[in-house]
This record gives C-alpha cells, sequence and structure tokens, in this order.
C-alpha cells in the first residue's frame, strides 16, 4: 500500500510546483508515483457547482460556508475509489489539496480557529461518514500572503482564462485561512504535517528521500 501525501497551503504558495518537483524527484529513485489535485472542477460535477458558485454563478450558494463544504466533500468522496486504486498500485501518491483545505477554509470564513466546531464537522463528514482515505503525511507551504497574492495575481494574468474566485480574491480570507493551516499543522490533524518555508528554494530531493520512510 502506498503512502498518502498531501500538499496544502493558501493560494499561490506554490503546491503545483512542489508537486512537479517531487514528481521527478520521485521517478529519479524509480519510485512508483501518482497524483491529483482537489477540486477536481473538470471531473466532477460536485466542484462543478462549487465552482460556479465561487464566481456568482448560483445565487446565495456561494454565502453558504456549509453548502460549499458539502459540495467540496462529495468531490473527494467521488474520488474516493481512485485514491484507493492509486495507493494500492503506486509508491506514494501526491494530492494538491484535500480534507484539511476544506478545514481551513470554511474555519476562516466563520472565524473559527482549528479547534472550532466547523473543523471537527468536516472531519466527522469526510472520514467518519464519507471514509474518505486519511493522509499520511501533510505538507504545509508556509509563505507570507502577499508573496502568495503576487503569484496568484500572476498566475491570473499568465493562464488563458483563469480568473480569480470569491476566495482567491479575498485577502483578509487568505490570510485567515492561513492562520488555521498553522494550527491544524500544530494540533497534528489527521495525520503528521511538515510546514516547508515557501519563501526559500525547498530541496525536493532531501525531501522525497524522508517522505518515503
Amino acid at each position: 500500500m502506498g503512502r498518502l501525501i498531501v500538499i496544502e497551503g493558501v493560494d499561490g504558495a506554490g503546491k503545483r510546483t512542489l508537486s512537479d518537483a517531487l514528481v521527478a524527484e520521485f521517478a529519479a529513485r524509480g519510485v512508483r508515483s501518482a497524483r491529483l489535485a482537489f477540486p477536481r472542477y473538470d471531473d466532477d460535477v460536485h466542484a462543478e457547482l462549487a465552482r460556479d458558485a465561487l464566481y456568482g454563478r448560483l445565487g446565495d450558494l456561494g454565502d453558504s460556508v456549509h453548502g460549499m463544504a458539502v459540495l467540496f466533500a462529495l468531490d473527494r468522496r467521488d474520488a474516493a475509489p481512485q485514491l484507493r486504486t492509486m495507493l494500492a498500485t503506486h509508491d506514494v501518491v501526491l494530492v494538491d489539496r484535500y480534507i484539511a483545505s476544506n478545514a481551513a477554509y470554511n474555519a476562516a470564513r466563520l472565524g473559527q480557529r482549528a479547534d472550532g466546531e466547523v473543523v471537527a464537522w468536516v472531519r466527522a463528514l469526510e472520514v467518519e461518514r464519507f471514509g474518505i482515505p486519511v493522509p499520511d503525511r501533510q505538507l504545509l507551504l508556509a509563505v507570507p500572503r502577499e508573496i502568495a497574492a503576487r503569484r496568484a495575481a500572476h498566475r491570473e494574468r499568465t493562464e488563458p482564462g483563469r480568473r480569480r474566485d470569491v476566495y482567491e480574491a479575498d485577502a483578509g480570507l487568505q490570510q485567515r485561512t492561513a492562520e488555521v493551516y498553522r494550527e491544524l499543522a500544530a494540533a497534528a490533524w489527521l495525520s503528521p504535517w511538515t510546514v516547508l518555508d515557501a519563501e526559500r528554494d525547498i530541496d525536493a530531493g532531501a525531501l522525497a528521500d524522508q517522505l518515503r520512510g
């Protein structure tokens, strides 16, 4: 059975860049790896609806914290069989955003901390009720909000059709979410966490070796 490694962080933290680097390092070591990114906007109807809500196309649905959380959770529930197959056939499965993303963003939206009601509710929904696989390790890319914002803005300018959604455009929400992420990491929520300084170059080779251990 492979190890489920999750990469978390606010928008613009560099999750995709780190995932690319780790995939390359695993391949160089002969480690069988697979990857998946959430939300799966183009592959799951629940994620598609969540995207529409984030761009204001579904009335007031985007205002509902629990409604949005359920849509993102259902996306992962739909992907759970695929994840289990990946874990059965690979040494490492890398996931960009996962259950902690739902917990952190929605706690931030409600002004709650990592020990608040909505984080416990997300865990009960996704892990206990839906049976979504629990990570073996979670990586938090910690980066100052202004740097993440610049990266997100650059991505918006350079990627065709890429417009920031209501979460990405809310600087206050991003800052609060980063704080909840740090609390989740400190509490080892769901699994052990490793906090990485995304301002500096990350030694992907050393990290790949560590994650295989």
